[in-house]
Parts: C-alpha cells; sequence; structure tokens
C-alpha cells in the first residue's frame, strides 16, 4: 500500500481527528487560570503577592493522581467508561469558565479564587479522562501520530487562551474574554460526542486494588529510599524554570510592554519556540541519551533565565523581549523533552497510567506550589535579584542529576521496567 495514503488515511481517521480536539479542550482551561488570568489581576491592581499566590489555585493539576484511581474503578451510565467523565467534565467547565468572566478580582478576590480551583479540579479531572482514554483507543501502530495530534490541539488551544485572549482583552472587557473562552469549551464536547468508543476494558477488581497496586509496585521496585529521592528529583528539576514562568507576564506588564506585545510575544512566539525546542530535543535525545539530556538541556534550561536577568536591566526594548522569550522558551522545551523522557522511562507498563499521573503532578507541585512565592519574592528583592535566584532554584535538581542519571563515557539508556531485555533500544543509547 502507498505509504503516504496510509499516512493520509491514519491522521484523516475520526480517531485522530476526535484526539486533536480533545487535546484542545485539555490545553484550553489551563492558561485561563494561568498567566491571563495573572495579566487581568496586574490590570486590575491586585496585589503583586497575591497574584503570586494565585498558582497555588492549579494545586488539583498537583493531586490529581489521589483521584485518578476513582476514574479507572468506575463508569458513569452514559457514553462509555472515558467518554462519560469526559462530556461530564467539560459541560461543568463551561459553566465554570463563564462564571469567571463575572469575577471582580480587585473586590472579591477569594471568590475569583475560589473559582480558579474549581477549575483546575474540574480541568484536571478531564486530563484524567482524556489520558486514560488517548491509552484504550489508539492500537500500538497509532500512538506516535496519537500523541502529536492531541499535543497539537493542545499548543493551540494555550494560543486561544494566552495569546488570543491578551490580545481580545486590548479591545474588549474582560468579562467577555472568558465568556468567549467558556464558549470554545463547546469544541471539546463535540469532539466527545464524535470521538469512537475504544474497546471494553474490564475495570478495577475494587477501588483498593486500582488505589494500591500501581503505588506498592513503584516503591517495591525502587525501594523506598531511593524512590523518595527520585521524587524529590522529579520536583526540584524545573523548578527555576517554574519560578521564572509564574511571574513573566507581571514582569512584562510592570516594564511597561501591552498585552498585545505580551499575547503575541511571549505567549505566541513563545509557544512556538517551546515546540521547537521539544522536537529538537528529542532528536537530540535520540542522539546522546536521556542521561546526557537531562544534564545538558538542564544546565540550558537555567542559563536562559540569564536572558530575563538582561531584560530586567534595558527595561522596555523589543529586541531584547524577542530574545529573552525565544532563548527561555526554545531552553525550556529541551528540558521538556529529556524530562518527559526520563519520567516514562521510570514507568511499568502494567501501570503506567497511575503512575505516569503520581509523576506527572509531582512535576506539577514545583510550578503550582513551589513557585507560588514568586510575587513575594519579586516584590520584596526587585526583579533582578529575582531571576538571579530563580537560576539559583535550578541548582538543586541538578545537583541530584549523578545520583539518577550520571554522566557516562558512552550514554546509557534508562532501562524501562516491564520491557523484555531482548526488546529494541527505543532512545538508540546501548
Amino acid at each position: 500500500m502507498n505509504p503516504v495514503r496510509s499516512l493520509l488515511q491514519l491522521f484523516g481517521s475520526r480517531k485522530m481527528a476526535a484526539l486533536l480536539l480533545l487535546g484542545f479542550s485539555s490545553g484550553l482551561p489551563l492558561l485561563l487560570i494561568g498567566n491571563t488570568l495573572k495579566a487581568w489581576m496586574t490590570i486590575e491592581k491586585v496585589d503583586l503577592a497575591a497574584i503570586g499566590w494565585f498558582s497555588l489555585a492549579s494545586l488539583p493539576y498537583s493531586l490529581k493522581f489521589l483521584w485518578s484511581p476513582f476514574l479507572d474503578r468506575f463508569t458513569m451510565p452514559f457514553l462509555g467508561r472515558r467518554r462519560g467523565w469526559l462530556i461530564v467534565m467539560q459541560l461543568a467547565l463551561v459553566v465554570a469558565i463563564a462564571i469567571m468572566g463575572f469575577q471582580q478580582p480587585k473586590q472579591a478576590l477569594q471568590l475569583l479564587a475560589i473559582n480558579a480551583i474549581v477549575i483546575a479540579f474540574l480541568s484536571a479531572t478531564q486530563d484524567i479522562a482524556v489520558d486514560a482514554y488517548r491509552t484504550d483507543v489508539l492500537e500500538k501502530l497509532e500512538m506516535g501520530a496519537g500523541a502529536a495530534v492531541f499535543i497539537l490541539g493542545y499548543r493551540i488551544a494555550l494560543l486561544v487562551s494566552g495569546a488570543l485572549a491578551l490580545i481580545l482583552a486590548d479591545r474588549m472587557p474582560w468579562s467577555s474574554v472568558y465568556l468567549f473562552m467558556a464558549g470554545t469549551m463547546v469544541i471539546g464536547i463535540f469532539a466527545t460526542l464524535l470521538a469512537p468508543e475504544p474497546k471494553e476494558i474490564s475495570p478495577p477488581a475494587s477501588l483498593t486494588d486500582a488505589v494500591i497496586l500501581p503505588f506498592s509496585e513503584f516503591f517495591q521496585r525502587q525501594g523506598v529510599i531511593q524512590a523518595l529521592f527520585v521524587l524529590l528529583f522529579i520536583t526540584l528539576y524545573k523548578l527555576g524554570d517554574a519560578l521564572l514562568s509564574n511571574m513573566t507576564t507581571p514582569f512584562l506588564l510592570q516594564v511597561g510592554f501591552t498585552k498585545t506585545d505580551i499575547g503575541a510575544i511571549q505567549v505566541g512566539m513563545g509557544l512556538i519556540a517551546t515546540i521547537v525546542g521539544a522536537l529538537a530535543g528529542g532528536a537530540i535525545l535520540s542522539r546522546i541519551g536521556i542521561n546526557r539530556s537531562l544534564w545538558v538541556f538542564g544546565i540550558l534550561q537555567a542559563l536562559s533565565n540569564f536572558a530575563y536577568l538582561t531584560l530586567a536591566y534595558t527595561g522596555k526594548n523589543y529586541q531584547a523581549l524577542v530574545l529573552a522569550i525565544n532563548i527561555e522558551q526554545f531552553c525550556g522545551g529541551l528540558g521538556t523533552a529529556a524530562f518527559v523522557a526520563f519520567l516514562m522511562s521510570l514507568c511499568n507498563q502494567k501501570f503506567s497510567a497511575t503512575q505516569y499521573a503520581l509523576l506527572s503532578s509531582l512535576m506539577a507541585v514545583s510550578r503550582d506550589i513551589l513557585a507560588s512565592p514568586g510575587g513575594a519574592i519579586a516584590q520584596s528583592t526587585g526583579w533582578p535579584v529575582f531571576f538571579i535566584i530563580t537560576i539559583v532554584a535550578a541548582v538543586p535538581g541538578l545537583l541530584l542529576l549523578p545520583v539518577f542519571a550520571p554522566w557516562n563515557p558512552q550514554p546509557v539508556g534508562i532501562s524501562r521496567p516491564g520491557l523484555d531485555d531482548e526488546e529494541e533500544d527505543l532512545w538508540e543509547t546501548k
């Protein structure tokens, strides 16, 4: 069969179209309670420290592993095991995002925080369901294409809820922007109805089995002490990057850039740089292995924060802004490529859904919890010192690299539990 025609049939299938739109639905809420909301709060002159602490609203993304077994064990009485949960979460997100449009950040900050936490919980639960659906519906040969189209949809959503939302906010009230964003969640509802039902899979025999077995296997395989250090490393590796990202939008607004500047350059161009960095990171990783990639990309990720330090001294300079955003986001994409590969290597295929939920939740801890004091730090130190602190914050994770990813004379791949030793070395590191 013609290989080009085969690819067109694969990417043009109903299944791939559904995954593209589900990726959009998954990515849309993130920035609406993140940088876009922080831009709104900054314009409303909310205290800078309070803006930084709003990162805690995203806590459900870090804790989603706690209720992920619940979605494995129980099924809605309609649309099957995965799509039933998806449609409920998406309908609830339409309502919650629309309500956000009627909030008053300056007058009722507590109500805004509660609204943001509700959106984060619904969105994190949607992510659990959509990750499980993607795992169930894709055949082995479709997984690469399915992941690619899902990520594409996710990145498009970030452009819409980030760049487009900020540009619209220069032309209409914030309430209208959030109502418009609530309306775009209809895309996810359509995708869920369009999506083919995966093959029936028996749920765990009990909620106890769904909760205990994936976690006990991980700690038994790693050993309790080793497992705890692994989890610490996952939490710290991207801390410097998370601390910086938490406060870039308020920083740029205070320097004097407009919302349109930030939407077009930081969110739009920055996301493109991240995608290019991730693709380049994957290509380089296949040559030098996971271990060396964690070293090289981690160091570059930390050093890229110097670009924002330079911008803090130059002030409102568009050339410096473009350079800073592209350098930082490209290096962040490199680091993400190596880090996700490392997380995948830690999962036993028998329990990959729950174990990856745990690991990815810990990855979000640095973004949502440890980075939350960023506003208070910047307020007390000033922006130049703050950016130096973000570079220093990357050091603890790098210091743990010799324990989990030693720089070997010859790159050595990290073994994948659950795979036979005779299988092909997918990372080309042996």
